[in-house]
């Protein structure tokens, strides 16, 4: 093989892109993994939802993940993906030089779009999250306030009732909520607001949220509802199908993309977007790669 010619090439150091690379590279096969650092999974701080693991933060699973496909001999280059070619093979461009093989994963994940609100950085991951399934259960039987943009923020309110918190508050944007939705959630003994985050308040506590009006709301957690992005835009040259929503990635039940030898995995996908989800995907797709180099 050329020195920059591989049997797979991995874009993304997530779960399932890691065990993707520990899989393959014990097969003894010619693995590059690429990654750009960041992602959802390095920022969580508290990750309690994986077998085997009572909780680790996700820069320990990550870095970890990273100094096994090391120690079975796969590669690791921490460059930024400019863009994929399909065509005989794959061809994965980065801003120091061009890689090639005929299996290539993409595991690169999203990419979080919360309001700028004074103190996040303070909270983020510790009592102000993203994620229901994450972190959801971190949030029972505290003082909880709902941010979003959209009324999915009100679905995820009636979900976090049943299964956390009876004390929760929802504050949405002017003109988001219609009359007999706030009905509803009164009903349901979930108080609505109608107002524009500004400030996370409390030094080492979380103790409330002040909106732009002065009005501050009293709490413990925060669960954000916003919208995010998918680190996808090194595919845009490919012609790849997408799901019914236009934005995640049509794949295969065995997570192969339209584009033949081609994996997505995790939040890039359509399906569920967690750790160990990703994970087992990761070891089926480099079980899967594994066989089919066996068929060469």
């Amino acid at each position: 093989m050329e020195e920059n010619s591989y049997d797979c090439i991995i874009i993304g150091a997530g779960p399932g892109g890691l065990q993707a690379a520990i899989h393959l590279a014990r097969y003894n096969r010619k693995v590059l993994l690429v990654d750009h650092g960041g992602g959802r999974t390095r920022h969580a701080l508290y990750i309690e939802n994986y077998l085997g693991l009572e909780i680790i933060s996700g820069k320990e699973l990550v870095d970890t993940g990273i100094r096994q496909i090391k120690s079975f001999g796969a590669e690791f280059r921490q460059e930024h993906v400019v863009s994929v070619r399909a065509g005989d093979g794959f061809t994965v461009i980065t801003v120091k030089g061009q890689y090639r093989a005929p299996y290539a994963i993409v595991s690169a994940g999203a990419v979080e779009h919360p309001p700028e609100i004074k103190g996040m950085n303070r909270f983020f991951s510790r009592t102000v999250f993203t994620c229901v399934d994450c972190d959801g259960y971190r949030t029972t039987g505290k003082k909880l306030v709902i941010l979003g943009d959209s009324l999915d923020a009100m679905r995820l309110a009636f979900a976090m009732r049943q299964m956390f918190t009876p004390d929760i508050t929802l504050i949405l944007p002017a003109g988001l909520m219609p009359d007999d939705h706030a009905e509803l959630l009164a009903e349901d003994g979930i108080v609505f607001l109608v107002g524009s985050p500004q400030k996370f308040c409390g030094d080492a506590v979380l103790v409330g949220v002040k909106l732009a009006s002065g009005q501050e709301v009293a709490c413990e957690v925060v669960m954000l509802s916003y919208d995010y992005t998918l680190n996808d835009s090194c595919l845009v040259g490919l012609d790849l199908a997408r799901d019914g929503n236009g934005a995640q990635i049509a794949t295969d039940p065995g997570c192969e993309t339209s584009i033949k030898n081609l994996f997505a995995l995790g939040a890039l996908k359509a399906g569920k977007a967690q750790a160990i989800i990703a994970a087992g995907q990761g070891a089926m797709v480099g079980i899967e790669i594994n066989h089919r180099l066996l068929e060469l």
